[in-house]
């Protein structure tokens, strides 16, 4: 785990259902857990477990249980846990807890979203776009956007319009490949451009 921006640790953890790397996120000063999988020793004592989409539960049943706080995800997303674990579903324009504001994207999938954490400037998103190693931005392959992948695309690049016009951030957040921080927002301008 390593320290981004300042209250921002990322980690990465192999994710075995996916046979690949994720990216995971402590939110210190709001003491959230983003997208855990193996959340490591030296987190603090979260008061929340925010998924950003309803696939990434990873580890977030194991480690709600292990510091007794709640999972929030999507409320697009809650049928994903139908084996019962227990879930609280936010939705959009909600504070999926303290210091975060939700932001639905739902091109990718209904239950996909941005999670904005205006304190460190930075803005968490789900799996419309991913990067390899500290490569440029790209949008996940055609054979995970369903039966339209360039509807898909194109959704995905009208929600992150509008996020550019109504969130100021800095850092990037990504799911699937590292953070892009320091100039998260030009890269992902450049990137829909």
């Amino acid at each position: 785990m390593r320290e981004i921006a300042p209250g921002v640790a990322h980690w990465s953890a192999f994710h075995e259902g996916i046979r690949q790397d994720v990216s995971c996120y402590w939110l210190a000063d709001e003491r959230v857990l983003l997208n855990p999988l193996h959340a490591p020793e030296d987190v603090g004592e979260p008061v929340a477990i925010v998924l950003t989409n309803g696939l990434h539960d990873r580890d977030s049943a194991r480690l709600a249980e292990r510091f007794g706080c709640p999972v929030r995800v999507p409320q697009e997303g809650v049928h994903r846990f139908a084996d019962g674990a227990p879930v609280d579903p936010y939705a959009d324009g909600d504070a999926p807890a303290p210091g975060l504001i939700a932001h639905r994207v739902g091109a990718l999938s209904e239950d996909e979203y941005a999670v904005e954490v205006p304190r460190a400037r930075a803005l968490a998103i789900a799996d419309g776009v991913i990067r390899v190693g500290d490569g440029p931005l790209m949008f996940v392959p055609d054979g995970l956007m369903g039966d339209d992948p360039a509807g898909v695309k194109d959704g995905l690049v009208a929600a992150y319009a509008g996020l550019l016009e109504r969130v100021d951030f800095d850092h990037l957040l990504l799911a699937h490949g590292d953070p892009v921080v320091g100039d998260g927002r030009t890269a992902l301008r450049d990137f829909i451009a």
